[in-house]
């Protein structure tokens, strides 16, 4: 689908302007949620199932996510491309604006209050680690717990969001 004006903040609006594609990119991202019955059972914000559909099918064309084939009786699995592992540090800075400007779970605030800490090379080593999980990549060498492991520990049973 051709954006509707040549400006690119339309061009990325009328793919992540809404607020369900973002929030299931977060589902993918930070629970791993990644066949359709987890996301529609993991959404905190209780998404109905047809406009999951929707947004699954929306990503997928735009190039954000990829829909690995099931065959019968199996669950298709979604996986993040390269275009959709770039949208973190988009999810991040609306996750900072939420931390100065919007109540919330204090769990999940602390989980932001990580990420903003770690600041970008945080959030580089968790695109690198989405890239090990969705694009096989190979895992880059480092000391200590990696950055999911890190959010774990710091969001240990809290929802997603």
């Amino acid at each position: 689908m051709d954006p509707r004006s040549g400006c690119p903040i339309n061009a990325a609006v009328e793919v992540l302007g809404d607020r369900w594609s973002l929030l299931v990119l977060r589902d993918v991202m930070f629970g791993d949620r990644r066949h359709f019955r987890a996301l529609l059972l993991g959404s905190s914000e209780g998404i109905a199932s047809n406009i999951l559909s929707d947004r699954l099918v929306r990503l997928v064309e735009a190039g954000l996510l990829t829909r690995g084939t099931a065959a019968r009786g199996q669950r298709a699995r979604y996986s993040l491309t390269e275009a959709g592992i770039r949208t973190l540090p988009i999810i991040c800075a609306l996750g900072d604006w939420g931390l100065d400007w919007r109540p919330g779970d204090d769990t999940l605030r602390d989980r932001q209050r990580l990420i903003r800490e770690g600041g970008p090379a945080f959030v580089e080593e968790l695109m690198d680690e989405l890239r090990v999980r969705h694009l096989d990549a190979p895992p880059k060498p480092h000391d200590g717990p990696g950055a999911f492991d890190r959010l774990e520990a710091v969001t240990e049973g809290a929802a997603p969001g």
